[in-house]
């Protein structure tokens, strides 16, 4: 097949140029009188010749007659061409309309539409155009070129200078001199940087395409004020080939070598779809390219649909968010307002649980105090006891009475396990220690007048207090360290000399037991340890330490362990503040009538304990405090004394309110996992509406889903406009260029 040879735009050079515009400022009168139209001034002149704007007598229009001045640069192979392509398009509102051609004529002309707004070109001299205007020129620059393609016809040269704008700044296309019928096999060149890498070849096909990637470089051109790839290095270096084919050439290696134009991109209000769109026209490789003009119509009805849809996509996805997000904060705080509720209940209920144990715990320990002190009057009302004892006052520890004395005191011993004695003793009345068991050579035949459980002054007195008196009444010491350095305190109750009461009798001596703190066994069931719950016992009194405090542990939970035991008891006090609430309830105790009173109630629990403990029992605890309250025992004056003693129920935080923290956490995990159904279900809804959406789907099945929807199925490559033969208002007129003459130049 033979290609006929290609018949490029031609240029001017500068002196044609010069004499162009010194010719177009000289005449006054145009080369030619047309009949039926009347010159009325001169438009512009380009290589061919000269434009004139006339006036048809007969209607009044303003038309622009193109005079074919300049011979011989004349092809008029290239004009017939396009005269040609206009009478195949006349009436096509996207197309500069042809009026008349005088081929006869010397010189020859054919009269066009007259557009008085210019060129595409001109108006882009201002600077770039807003995005909105420039999308919008460039669909009705698509659509005149679907218009032209359905009728055969490919532009082949499509650039800002090839596009003219109407009264209404609405753009039609001009120069179909580079033009080809869809069924013609031979070459076109179009401009440089708008021309296609493909089309910039003498044995090139013409393809739809070409005028694709002409109109992505339009589209740039009108977002950037530039076409792509062009710089001043650019165009220099290709328009210094000899040859147009090397010019050709240089032209397709540096589009090929040169990396994607982004310029685009950067302008303020291009979307990322818009620039994809460009992109897409600009492709390299034809393959990657929109097939048609219809398909870049499709693409940016698609934009504008998918924009349209915009609010109401980001309103249907925000919408059930934000529903979402009130019911999971109604959720969140009901549920948090009602887990606080029911802890704030439970905590409540263990207090009340824990006061009610402390209760019982403090009646048992008074049980045991009252138990000791019942034992030891018995046995200090024996007459045997109280005989020996004052036979062996006074003499030597070697003497049988201080003999039979002690053998009476380990009977004793033996007698009554059950009070948990580390030692019983029995003091004369100056407080010489006359017998104890076990016997311990270094307490044998001392004095302990200074004890506290001697003179029952509540302190220790001087080592050799000559005042000491022994005491009148059951009596509980303050804690003092024995003669093996352990902490311990005693009981100790009077021997009167008389057979019968006490009444007018005189004390004789102090018989006593030793309890060794940790070894009260009362407070400690084999099941406590590892229970959220136990019990301990303070001491609300000053002990016997060098420097007096009060607050010390005499019972506690940690006391039960088997190391704790073997070992010295740890001396361990209440925190002073906890201390002082505990010396208020102690005052309200020796005040109220009645020990069960609203006010001391109110005092006799605490919901954030401290432990004095450290390790495990760290932490917060619910705790209920009730005072160890005694009864003297026969034949002394019955009445209620405070043991000062304070026993202490204590439950781990943490523990009691668990089982309602399960439960908020478990309304947590069902709140999460609704959650999850909702976000799913909404994801699968959304996944359906893209899909359905969709405009060009994929799966076969996605159609059918389109279908049944009522929605258009696009196929690829599709086109949907007619033969486009416009519905313009007759006699719309726009500017008209004085002439087309970019050629291979690389300008406009």
């Amino acid at each position: 097949m033979t290609i006929a040879p290609i018949a490029p735009t031609l240029s001017q050079t500068p002196e044609e140029q010069t004499r162009s515009k010194e010719r177009s400022l000289a005449h006054t009168r145009p080369p030619l009188d047309v009949p039926g139209y009347e010159s009325e001034r001169f438009l512009g002149a380009g290589a061919y010749g000269e434009v004139w704007v006339a006036r048809d007598r007969n209607t009044g229009r303003r038309v622009a007659i193109k005079y074919y001045t300049h011979r011989g640069g004349l092809d008029w192979s290239l004009l017939s061409r396009e005269v040609e392509k206009l009478s195949f398009l006349f009436g096509d509102r996207y197309v500069v309309q042809l009026f008349g051609v005088g081929w006869e004529a010397e010189p020859p002309y054919y009269v066009m539409e007259y557009l008085d707004h210019g060129s595409l070109a001109d108006r882009l001299k201002q600077g770039p155009l807003p995005v909105a205007e420039a999308v919008s020129l460039f669909r009705e620059i698509a659509v005149g070129l679907v218009h032209a393609h359905g009728k055969g016809v490919l532009h082949c040269d499509l650039k800002p200078a090839n596009v003219l704008l109407d009264q209404d700044n609405h753009p039609r296309l001009a120069d179909f001199g580079q033009s080809r019928m869809s069924n013609e096999q031979r070459p076109a060149l179009g401009t440089l940087f708008y021309m296609a890498p493909e089309q910039a070849n003498l044995h090139a096909v013409p393809d739809a395409k070409w005028d694709v990637y002409g109109l992505g470089a339009v589209l740039y051109c009108m977002l950037t004020g530039e076409p792509p790839y062009r710089t001043d290095s650019t165009a220099t270096l290709v328009t210094q080939g000899h040859s147009l084919p090397e010019q050709l050439e240089r032209y397709v290696r540096l589009l090929h070598e040169s990396p994607r134009p982004t310029a685009h991109r950067r302008v303020p209000g291009v979307s990322r779809d818009l620039a994809d769109l460009v992109d897409r026209c600009l492709s390299i490789h034809p393959s990657k390219r929109f097939a048609n003009p219809q398909m870049v119509i499709d693409a940016l009805q698609t934009r504008v649909a998918r924009r349209a849809r915009r609010p109401l996509l980001i309103l249907g996805a925000l919408g059930p968010m934000l529903l979402l997000a009130v019911m999971i904060l109604f959720f969140w705080s009901g549920a948090e307002t009602s887990v606080k509720d029911f802890e704030a209940a439970q905590v409540e209920r263990s207090l009340d649980s824990n006061r009610f144990a402390a209760r019982f715990v403090a009646e048992l320990v008074g049980e045991q105090i009252d138990r000791r002190w019942a034992t030891l009057t018995d046995e200090a009302m024996d007459p045997q006891l109280r005989a020996q004892l004052t036979s062996a006052t006074g003499k030597a520890v070697s003497d049988p009475s201080r003999t039979t004395l002690q053998t009476m005191v380990d009977s004793l011993r033996k007698e009554h396990p059950e009070l948990t004695a580390t030692h019983w003793f029995l003091l004369d009345r100056h407080g010489t220690q006359l017998a104890a068991s076990p016997l311990d050579p270094r307490t044998a035949n001392k004095n302990f007048a200074f004890r506290d459980y001697f003179n029952g002054t509540g302190r220790d007195l001087s080592t050799h207090p000559a005042d000491a008196t022994p005491i009148h009444e059951p009596h509980r010491s303050h804690v003092y360290r024995d003669v093996s350095d352990r902490l311990a305190l005693a009981f100790t109750v009077p021997v009167w000399s008389g057979r019968d009461g006490i009444d007018d009798q005189r004390v004789i001596g102090v018989l006593g037991i030793s309890v060794e703190l940790g070894n009260f066994a009362v407070l400690r069931p084999e099941n406590a340890q590892g229970k959220d719950r136990f019990a301990s016992l303070v001491d609300t009194l000053a002990d016997g330490s060098p420097k007096p405090r009060a607050g010390l542990i005499l019972e506690h939970a940690s006391t039960g362990e088997k190391q704790q035991v073997e070992g010295p008891y740890p001396q361990v006090y209440v925190e002073d503040g906890q201390l002082q609430r505990l010396l208020k309830l102690e005052d309200l105790v020796l005040k109220a009538e009645d020990k069960r009173s609203a006010e001391i109630t109110r005092l006799e629990a605490k919901d954030d304990y401290q432990d004095p403990f450290d390790g495990k029992y760290a932490g917060r605890w619910l705790a209920a405090f009730q005072p160890v309250m005694v009864h003297y025992p026969h034949p002394y004056e019955q009445r209620e004394i405070n043991t000062h003693w304070v026993v202490v129920v204590q439950e781990r935080f943490d523990d009691a309110v668990h089982p309602v923290r399960l439960l908020g956490h478990r309304l947590l995990d069902w709140g999460l996992e609704g959650l999850g159904v909702v976000l799913a279900v909404v994801t699968a809804l959304w996944l359906f509406v893209i899909l359905v959406m969709n405009e060009t789907p994929i799966f076969r099945w996605g159609r059918r889903l389109r279908k049944r929807a009522g929605l258009p199925v696009t196929a690829s490559g599709s086109s949907s406009v007619g033969s486009g033969t416009g519905s313009g208002t007759p006699g719309s007129l726009a500017a008209i260029a004085a002439e087309n003459d970019s050629g291979l130049s690389g300008t406009e």
